[in-house]
């Protein structure tokens, strides 16, 4: 278990991440009562929220966004196994601090978490939906950091803002698109399918199918749940696989397109450059 715990901007930045070849439960709770954003990276633990005899589940945590506010009789329970590993960045304030946050974000709070701001119980669930790539790649970012001292902090300062911007922003977009529980179940198992077959894909017409919905629907609520269409989402999952590959040394560029469905090593390299902006020869 790595932890990580750093005050940034009257925020609390806690970074945790754990791997285990048995089941491992790691429980935590806040000293205080918090307003708190937590971003799930490249693990798929399983969570536990337990309060005040009640029990909240997530099973599957790859890439989610759980907003929420919680004092210190909440309890967190990552569940963390081989197949489900720990990686979460969780940003952290107190109501107390909100009017001396940066950027106008305690603003921000009150627009959108307004419920989280103003609890009415022990634990307060905000929104929950899926990062989109900008803000995975930047909490991916917080997680392979090689940088010490003030540069590392000069590096967290502004990806929290850039963060923060983004979670903001998707928020903005998805005010008057809400999905309920049970379009949100359907919308996490199309991105489950899409990243599952990243070299071979359902058509549109097949991914609607398999979720039990049509086209049309498909594209407006995945839209409006990972704040892009869906084949743009799976472009950005194809090449930050083969970003991977690439930079382990796992594949060479030509089995990274391959790996990844590129048929085409021209396409796959103007694509890789327009992503990332530079050529994979030069990761």
């Amino acid at each position: 278990m790595n932890r990580e715990i750093i005050d940034i901007n009257d925020y609390t930045v806690l970074l945790e991440e754990a791997t285990s070849d048995n089941n491992l439960i790691d429980s935590c709770f806040f000293d205080e009562p918090v307003i708190a954003i937590a971003f799930y990276g490249a693990g798929d633990v399983s969570l536990k929220v337990k309060f005040d005899r009640r029990t909240k589940e997530f099973h599957h945590t790859k890439g989610m966004v759980l907003s929420f506010y919680a004092d210190s009789k909440v309890e967190f329970e990552h569940h963390v196994s081989k197949l489900k590993s720990l990686q979460c960045l969780v940003i952290a304030t107190t109501i107390k601090k909100i009017d001396k946050l940066p950027n106008e974000e305690g603003q921000f709070l009150e627009q959108f978490l307004y419920q989280l701001v103003h609890p009415k119980d022990h634990y307060v669930e905000g929104p929950i939906f899926n990062m989109s790539p900008e803000m995975f790649l930047l909490v991916e970012q917080f997680f392979n950091n090689t940088y010490e001292g003030k540069i590392k902090m000069l590096l967290y300062k502004s990806h929290i803002t850039a963060l923060l911007s983004h979670y903001f922003g998707q928020l903005s977009k998805q005010e008057n698109t809400t999905l309920n529980t049970f379009q949100l179940e359907k919308i996490n198992l199309a991105q489950e399918i899409l990243v599952s077959n990243l070299e071979n894909p359902p058509s549109l017409t097949e991914l609607a199918h398999r979720i039990g919905t049509n086209t049309n629907k498909l594209k407006i609520e995945f839209k409006a749940q990972f704040g892009v269409p869906v084949f743009k989402y799976l472009q950005n999952e194809r090449l930050k696989k083969a970003y991977n590959l690439i930079k382990n040394g796992q594949k060479t560029i030509q089995e990274a397109a391959w790996a990844v469905g590129y048929d085409s090593l021209g396409s796959f390299s103007n694509a890789f450059e327009k992503k990332f902006g530079y050529r994979p020869s030069q990761v």
